[in-house]
């Protein structure tokens, strides 16, 4: 499998995965982020998947970015947008799919070595 095809595998699974427990939540209690954010921390297992989470996050931010501006990539704010919408679990795959797409159109791409000093 291309690393492309696995990426937006991915993102599906990143989508899809989180929202079978969030929608039946949404669904129960609607958008209260109180009893959300509670129910989150209600445990230090809770609080340490949360945590990781948003430090993930915010790793991740800073990753578009750099990377994003680095290698010019196009529509770089979509995955902090899956992350804000979803989540990690879907801002990931889709950055690495944009970065993979970004990549295969520098020149060289497809084992080629890129012209040095062209970037």
């Amino acid at each position: 499998m291309k690393p492309k095809t696995a990426y937006l595998a991915l993102c599906v699974a990143g989508v899809l995965l989180p929202y079978s427990q969030f929608l039946p939540f949404l669904r129960e209690h609607g958008l209260d982020l109180r009893l959300f954010v509670e129910e989150l921390f209600s445990t230090r297992i809770g609080a340490f998947f949360g945590l990781d989470v948003v430090v993930s996050a915010f790793a991740l931010a800073v990753l578009v970015r750099a990377e994003g501006r680095r290698l010019h990539m196009r529509r770089r704010w979509l995955p902090i947008a899956a992350v804000l919408l979803v989540g990690v679990s879907l801002g990931l795959p889709l950055f690495l799919y944009l970065r993979e797409s970004a990549l295969e159109q520098r020149p060289g791409a497809g084992g080629a070595p890129a012209t040095p000093g062209f970037a």
